[in-house]
């Protein structure tokens, strides 16, 4: 089926639900969604989808301020108790009440392993029912961004998972299916009314919500295109009324066409290469019975060897600023005195990969999703061309995000190309997912390279409890810079985010690239 014909068949289908004059959005980008529980993957377009129908005790304005959301408001009783009272009156898209019992079965089921969205949840030791209507948050400590952590601990009804076998969170990564991973049963601003994996994420919106939303979108079509070219060619068609993932090489086209308008902002996203230094001998190498990547010069090599300026010109056309650390601009722990990347080294690099005992390079596999972030599989690319030149022997393995991720969090890679958001706006996010040693919960969630630093343990830990805003600043500062100067990772460069879109079509930019639709209005 052609791109028209599928967008037109999907439309049919949300038209035959909603009035003849609902607006409809048509959002295309270029990754699908992984699944449709809200407990199972972090990952940005999916939890972009899912901010739709789950909805979390707080949330974020227009301006990114915390408000409240399920919570109407929050007390500390004391410095690790925090009173909230839900939301009266709201009902989930099956017509149930929503209630305190949700919140704490919601909480239970967010922590469960198999899970990867616990940091959302981190420091809360346990959620205590006090009536129907209230609950007691309890902290292991003092927790400086609770606020900002919750919001994307989305509620699910506790009587809907029990009846649908589907309190246990999804195990994505052993390929598992549940009723949970395949529907939903929100309170939010939109029912998902279907989901065709690779194909399309048809919304509508619910008219029983609790709010009153700041646009008019009424129904969304949302379509993942991978190839850059057809998703283009569907905008400047008019297939579909908002992109938002451009290709860099047609951002000047697109800004010429009077007919489209370009929203520019950055993205709170960092892409980085992560290397296994957990492992006694590293995978798809030919190097046996030891892991050179446990050898700070052969990171640090690696490190030398890329042009991250050639990357952001001819790659990104402009679209990136050259990282050295692990948060974004915009993020708090950035610095632009401490982001300064190394420049090449061919000759440095070779001399640190001699002195590990590797004068002749070595060989491992470089993963790398192809359909999730601006130019992915091109910047691998160019990375096995760059490492080539210090006698690194890298076998490229580029494929879809949804068959990438699974073998990530499976440990089947020696190194891999990710990107990370950060979406509490704080480096803390960044350090315990990434950096921090793994724990079986929040801590290292996403540390899939078996990385452990007591050092960073240390400040990671400090960091979550300290309340004196100068003294937790120094802690993020000192984590990022170790973090940095151990050469943990390969840091390439944080993405620049332009959206295009119909004239007619008016949203607010998101720095997370998470577009809300009840932010959007189609004129």
């Amino acid at each position: 089926m052609t791109l028209k014909a599928l967008i037109a068949a999907a439309t049919i289908s949300l038209v035959a639900t909603l009035p003849v004059q609902a607006a409809s959005l048509r959002w295309a980008a270029q990754n699908d969604i992984l699944t449709l529980d809200p407990h199972s993957q972090n990952h940005a377009t999916t939890n972009a989808i899912l901010q739709h129908t789950y909805e979390g005790l707080t949330r974020y304005s227009a301006k990114y301020e915390v408000e409240p959301a399920l919570a109407t408001k929050w007390t500390f009783v004391s410095p690790t108790q925090v009173r909230f009272d839900l939301r009266k009156g709201v009902k989930f898209h099956d017509g149930s009440a929503f209630t305190a019992d949700d919140v704490v079965f919601s909480f239970g089921r967010i922590r469960q392993p198999q899970g990867t969205m616990a940091i959302y949840v981190t420091g809360i030791s346990d959620i205590k029912k006090v009536d129907d209507h209230t609950v007691d948050v309890i902290l292991s400590a003092p927790n400086p961004i609770l606020l900002r952590n919750i919001i994307d601990f989305r509620i699910m009804s506790k009587p809907w998972a029990e009846k649908n076998k589907t309190t246990n969170v999804q195990d994505y990564k052993a390929k598992e299916v549940n009723f949970a991973s395949q529907n939903t049963n929100g309170t939010g601003p939109f029912r998902i009314l279907s989901w065709q994996p690779e194909s399309r994420v048809a919304m509508a919106a619910n008219e029983a919500w609790w709010d009153k939303q700041a646009g008019n979108v009424t129904q969304v079509l949302y379509t993942p295109i991978k190839s850059d070219q057809t998703r283009v060619s569907a905008l400047l068609a008019g297939d579909v009324d908002m992109v938002t993932d451009v290709p860099t090489q047609d951002l000047d086209k697109l800004r010429a066409d009077k007919s489209l308008r370009v929203v520019d902002g950055p993205e709170v996203r960092t892409i980085f290469i992560a290397l296994d230094q957990g492992s006694n001998e590293l995978k798809y190498s030919n190097v046996k019975g030891k892991n050179p990547f446990k050898d700070k010069r052969v990171r640090e090599a690696l490190n030398l060897a890329v042009d991250r300026e050639a990357i952001k010109r001819s790659i990104m056309r402009g679209l990136s600023v050259p990282a050295s650390i692990m948060v974004a601009p915009g993020v708090n722990g950035y610095s632009a005195e401490l982001d300064k990347p190394l420049k090449p080294d061919l000759d440095r690099a070779k001399k640190l990969l001699a002195e590990a005992g590797y004068p002749s390079g070595f060989e491992f596999q470089l993963n790398c999703p192809n359909n999730r972030y601006v130019n992915d599989e091109k910047i691998c690319v160019a990375l096995v061309s760059m490492w080539a030149k210090i006698g690194l022997n890298v076998k490229l393995a580029a494929e879809s995000m949804s068959t990438f991720i699974a073998k990530v969090q499976n440990f089947d890679t020696s190194a891999y190309l990710l990107g990370w958001g950060v979406a509490t706006y704080d480096g803390q996010y960044s350090l315990q997912s990434l950096v921090r040693t793994r724990s079986g919960g929040p801590d290292g969630n996403f540390n899939f390279v078996k990385l452990s630093d007591a050092k960073v343990d240390q400040l990671t830990d400090a960091m979550k409890t300290e309340t004196d805003v100068a003294k937790r600043n120094t802690m993020i500062r000192d984590a990022l810079v170790r973090t940095r100067d151990e050469f943990f990772f390969v840091p390439l460069h944080h993405q620049i985010r332009p959206w295009a879109m119909k004239q007619n079509v008016n949203t607010v930019h998101r720095s997370d690239d998470r577009p809300e639709a009840r932010f959007t209005s189609l004129k």
